[in-house]
């Protein structure tokens, strides 16, 4: 967390990045809503890094995409703060996906309070404040979609989960904790554990005490 601290409400202190003002105002309007603080809204990455420098936020939510190449700004601005402070949890918002850019993301070290989700998440507003809420938890979220074609085009151990593990891992990547997996799937959290413990061990990675270890199982085919 940041040495900002959180709201005396309980709310968060935000800096967005995000050079479509339609989007950028879209996105602190929400989290205003939610009872956050939107201590910076800026339009480019030098900003972006600027802004933290000076307001210390609790977690960042950043665009890909930022002038001046329009490329991969914004993460790099990301990755930048991430290398200068570690704890700093950043939200990554994609209009494609690439899983290029995830797999960059989660490489910059370590992996907790990190999420790289698709803009379209940003209309589901109570999934994408949980997963910000999430990623200042600690947590790291990577959006459905990419899981998605994520498991359709990987080979290898994970041929080895069946079809309901699979669908189990795709919820854990999201960041679904055992009860919300087991009320998507219409199951009882003893049979969800089950499954969890069934596809880390099909993967070569024991369940422990560690949340990170739930999704270290995409993560990993992520990293290549």
């Amino acid at each position: 967390m940041s040495n900002g601290g959180v709201m005396s409400n309980g709310g968060l202190r935000v800096v967005i990045a995000e050079d479509g003002v339609i989007v950028r105002e879209g996105v602190a309007g929400i989290l205003r809503h939610f009872g956050h603080e939107v201590v910076a809204a800026v339009g480019n990455a030098e900003e972006l890094i600027e802004a933290v420098a000076e307001h210390q936020p609790d977690v960042v939510v950043t665009d890909v995409r930022m002038p001046p190449g329009l490329s991969d700004e914004g993460l790099q601005a990301a990755l930048t703060l991430r290398a200068a402070n570690p704890q700093l949890p950043v939200l990554v918002l994609s209009q494609y996906v690439e899983q290029t850019y995830a797999r960059e993301l989660l490489d910059s070290g370590p992996s907790s309070g990190l999420g790289y989700l698709l803009k379209d998440r940003v209309g589901e507003v109570t999934e994408f404040v949980d997963a910000l809420n999430a990623v200042v938890a600690g947590r790291t979220i990577v959006d459905a979609e990419v899981v998605r074609q994520l498991l359709a085009r990987r080979q290898g151990p994970l041929d080895r989960l069946s079809a309901r593990e699979r669908e189990v891992l795709g919820l854990m990547a999201e960041g679904r904790s055992n009860a919300a997996i087991a009320r998507e799937l219409v199951v009882t959290d003893a049979a969800v554990a089950k499954h969890i413990n069934s596809l880390l061990t099909k993967l070569d990675l024991p369940p422990d005490a560690d949340d990170h270890r739930r999704v270290r199982a995409v993560l990993a085919y992520l990293r290549g």
